[in-house]
């Protein structure tokens, strides 16, 4: 496998590490009441390939799992994301 090949997992190992590393930084800045991380970056990182670290983030720290917004839109998000690489 050469490495053209691997970059498109090379990238979705890095956003996904992203999506994860932002719902845990987003939770530890909301306990801590310091400035957050707006929630359209959080939905843009599970956009571009994050979909399954972010919506992993959610339930490990607990965060944004009451909001309906991402209860439905990051499974959605990752649903879809699947399709279409199936497709492809």
């Amino acid at each position: 496998m050469t490495l053209w090949n691997r970059l498109p997992l090379i990238w979705l190992l890095l956003v996904n590490l992203a999506g994860l590393a932002a719902m845990g930084a987003d939770k530890y800045k909301a306990r801590h009441h310091q400035w957050r991380i707006p929630e359209k970056t959080l939905f843009l990182i599970a956009i571009i390939g994050g979909s399954a670290g972010s919506l992993a983030g959610m339930f490990l720290f607990h965060h944004k799992t009451r909001h309906l917004s991402f209860l439905i839109g990051m499974p959605l998000i990752l649903v879809l994301q699947i399709f279409i690489a199936v497709i492809i």
